[in-house]
């Protein structure tokens, strides 16, 4: 069974300096999943990390509307990556079992689109939990 891997998604970039620019997501055109949950953070004090859990199910894309997030991923089987995520078009898609860590700027707003609407059950809090999966 392959398992997904945490990959960027650019997103249309629509418009021009003098009159601004929208990105859009439809359907499942970039985001691989219906999103089902959609919430975002903010003044989030940069000394902060945050994440710091995996999902049995629940698939994201982060995207930093504005400012910028560090973004560390851990997949089972130990592969590390870090994504700078800085441009509103730009998103990382991370998969089920997937853990990761987010650092923030003073300024960042992080939107997420998720696969599932949230459940407690859901969520792998514990490292230790975590390196047990194969």
């Amino acid at each position: 069974m392959s398992i997904a891997q945490p990959h960027l998604i650019t997103f249309p970039k629509l418009g021009e300096p003098g009159i601004g620019f929208i990105s859009v997501q439809e359907g499942l055109k970039l985001v691989p999943f219906e999103v089902k949950r959609l919430f975002w953070t903010y003044y989030t004090p940069d000394s902060i990390v945050r994440g710091r859990h995996a999902h049995h199910q629940t698939e994201m894309v982060l995207v930093a509307a504005a400012g910028r997030i560090i973004v560390n991923t851990e997949m089972p089987g130990g592969k590390i990556d870090t994504f700078v995520l800085e441009k509103p078009e730009v998103g990382v898609f991370l998969p089920k079992y997937c853990w990761h860590t987010l650092q923030y700027s003073h300024n960042a707003v992080q939107l997420v689109m998720a696969s599932s609407v949230y459940s407690e059950a859901d969520y792998i809090r514990d490292y230790d939990e975590f390196k047990k999966i194969k």
